[in-house]
């Protein structure tokens, strides 16, 4: 692991950074040109295990906009599919299974990382020999339920009914999916702290889909022990997306920053976790509203982290939309930089 100077990893540990720390949810192309450019012709998750384009790709952003983190241009089922599982990303959809999970059998046959990705390792090591000592490389990993519905819905679902129906009707199966995809998600992070990511995010993308109940149940004690991996070695986020009614369960999971979206105001979140740093949350959408909105909204955010007084990450409330205008990107990062 490095050990830089980086506004966002004073923030994440409660400290005053030198100046307010942003970077964006997928930021790592998807809006750039130079993405489109230097991905032209190559599968996504391809395009995830070339060590010089997924540095590049990663770099791209913080060389244009000039925010205060990278972040590891890779996907959540990257793991999985380099332990052997039979995933792709279709353009439009996403993650697409082969055969989907839904047995006792299919999860016992369910492989586990044992190797080391030796591909991302090299792309983390282009992307520090760059990255200045104040501009942090941040690693992620998908959470286990957010894997667990792409494995039993075979691809991405509107209601996760299978998820769901699995989980109530079979719950010794849910769990024992649990314990069989935990050790790759954890192998994954330790991969990416060896090799020398400053902080680590955990992603649920479809977590706001659970009440807090089902949330406790079947999700927290996995995202817990996932979080506990980095314990102590690195700043840890923990995001998902339409979450405002789990933000108190998922802060018990042991992240230093709780990433909030759009949908909650920071100091209503503030009053629900036990964290001390929150992360967000600006529309995305507000980046095609113009300068002057973009203004408005920071300094909204701004006055409720200030009354909640809690330290702060400034991000999007999910990530940025595919048909971002780039300079309006760089010119919200300014912003935030000046009046954040």
């Amino acid at each position: 692991m490095t050990t830089r100077n980086a506004p966002i990893i004073e923030a994440a540990y409660g400290r005053t950074p030198s100046r307010p720390p942003v970077w964006f949810m997928r930021q790592a192309g998807r809006s750039l040109p130079e993405y489109k450019k230097v991905r032209e012709g190559i599968d996504m998750l391809d395009s995830c295990f070339m060590p010089e384009l997924l540095a590049e790709i990663t770099l791209q952003p913080v060389r244009r906009h000039d925010v205060d983190a990278a972040i590891l241009f890779s996907d959540i089922v990257v793991p999985l599919k380099a332990a052997g599982v039979d995933v792709e990303i279709v353009p439009g959809r996403g993650p697409v299974m082969d055969a989907p999970v839904r047995t006792e059998a299919d999860i016992a046959n369910l492989p586990i990382l044992d190797h080391e990705i030796t591909e991302v390792a090299q792309g983390i090591q282009i992307i520090n020999d760059e990255l200045t000592e104040t501009q942090a490389l941040i690693g992620f990993v998908g959470a286990p339920f957010t894997l667990a519905s792409y494995l039993i819905e075979g691809g991405p679902s509107k209601n996760h009914e299978r998820t769901k129906a699995l989980m109530h009707s079979q719950p010794q199966l849910w769990h024992a999916l649990m314990e069989r995809l935990t050790p790759t998600i954890i192998a994954f992070l330790e991969q990416q702290m060896a090799a020398g990511i400053d902080a680590m995010q955990l992603f649920d993308s479809w977590a706001g889909f659970l009440n807090e109940a089902d949330y406790r149940e079947f999700v927290l004690p996995y995202s817990t022990r996932i979080l506990a991996t980095a314990a102590g070695r690195i700043p840890r986020i923990h995001f998902g997306v339409g979450t405002g009614e789990l933000l108190t369960a998922m802060s018990e999971a042991g992240s230093e920053v709780m990433g909030v979206d759009y949908r909650v105001s920071m100091d209503a979140a503030a009053h629900r976790v036990n964290t001390k740093v929150l992360q967000g949350n600006l529309d995305p959408a507000l980046l095609f509203a113009g300068d002057d909105a973009v203004r408005k909204q920071v300094q909204r955010i701004k006055s409720e982290v200030d009354a909640a007084g809690v330290g702060h990450i400034w991000n999007l409330g999910h990530g940025v939309l595919p048909t971002t205008d780039a300079d309006a990107i760089t010119r919200a990062v300014a912003i935030i930089h000046n009046e954040g």
